[in-house]
């Protein structure tokens, strides 16, 4: 005969509890029920579980291994039965996202078809910010954060690293020229941050080991208005792949010294707050933009 569920639950409690008693109340059984489960098991195994008294009960050295393996057959059959529920839930109610503007427009929004198809009851709300913010204060649920995480009260995916480059557009370069060298940039138009200053630095070495600080001939606070910038022929500047992909692709921007070029990323995290259990509607979207970052390499 096989094991039941039902005599392994029966075990648990009684041991949880205390008493057969105790498990009966707490599972809406009889007294006798739990007993003659009890028994079963034990005859099942062909072992002696537990020592009971009128007063209390004790495990076994036996009782002791097989109740490790019968909580880890409880907790797997309860996981499952916990997945196949979500299965049947439809995913819905607002979804607050946050994002810098440049992984907004070039990552998040070219997707939200395909997103919104999948689950059209999620109703989504997109916020885009420079600066970091604070997640409950902005009532976000998930923010994008690009650059080593400082605060360790929140969860967060990472999502990948996005390499940096230098590019200009060639009107730029073929008006004021191409650099050659990491010392010619002294002679050019560079734009850069007017807040964040970390991101001022510039994958190119200034002498060994270190990399090159600039002072922007033109300054803005958002990494996408660099990037017009650029593409309108305004300087050199310093972008992620995942800005600059798709400029590379069409010939607006080329890039710049990239034979001297050091590897630079910037490490990529969805971020949110969790209670006790992630609400469906962003692990939905969490899942979903891993797996489309993933699969089709957008960092």
């Amino acid at each position: 005969m096989k094991i039941t569920l039902d005599e392994l639950r029966a075990w648990v409690v009684v041991v949880d509890t205390g008493s057969i008693t105790a498990a009966a109340e707490q599972l809406s059984q009889t007294t006798s029920g739990i007993s003659r489960a009890l028994s079963r098991l034990e005859k099942k195994l062909q072992t002696t579980l537990l020592h009971r008294t009128t007063r209390r009960i004790a495990l076994t050295e036996e009782g002791q291994l097989f109740l490790a393996h019968a909580r880890e057959i409880l907790r797997a059959v309860e996981s499952a039965e916990e997945q196949i529920a979500q299965r049947r839930e439809i995913p819905s109610g607002r979804l607050r996202i946050n994002a810098a503007t440049p992984f907004m427009l070039h990552v998040i929004v070219p997707l939200l078809n395909e997103f919104t198809a999948r689950y059209p009851l999620i109703q989504l709300e997109l916020n885009t910010d420079d600066v970091v913010i604070d997640l409950l204060e902005q009532q976000t649920d998930i923010a994008i954060r690009i650059g080593e995480l400082r605060d360790s009260t929140i969860h967060a995916r990472s999502l990948g690293y996005s390499k940096l480059r230098l590019m200009a557009s060639p009107e730029y370069l073929a008006k004021y020229g191409t650099p050659a060298s990491v010392a010619d940039l002294a002679n050019h138009r560079l734009l850069g941050f007017s807040q964040l200053e970390q991101h001022n630095l510039w994958p190119v070495w200034q002498r060994e080991g270190e990399f090159l600080p600039i002072a922007p001939s033109v300054s803005a606070s958002s990494g996408e208005t660099l990037r017009q910038l650029a593409v309108y022929g305004q300087g050199i500047v310093r972008l992620s792949d995942f800005m600059s992909r798709e400029d590379c692709a069409t010939g607006r921007l080329v890039p710049v010294l990239a034979d001297v070029t050091r590897d630079m990323h910037h490490p990529i995290h969805a971020v949110y707050y969790r209670n006790v259990t992630l609400s469906l509607r962003i692990r939905c979207f969490l899942d979903f933009l891993s797996e489309c970052i993933t699969q089709r390499g957008l960092l």
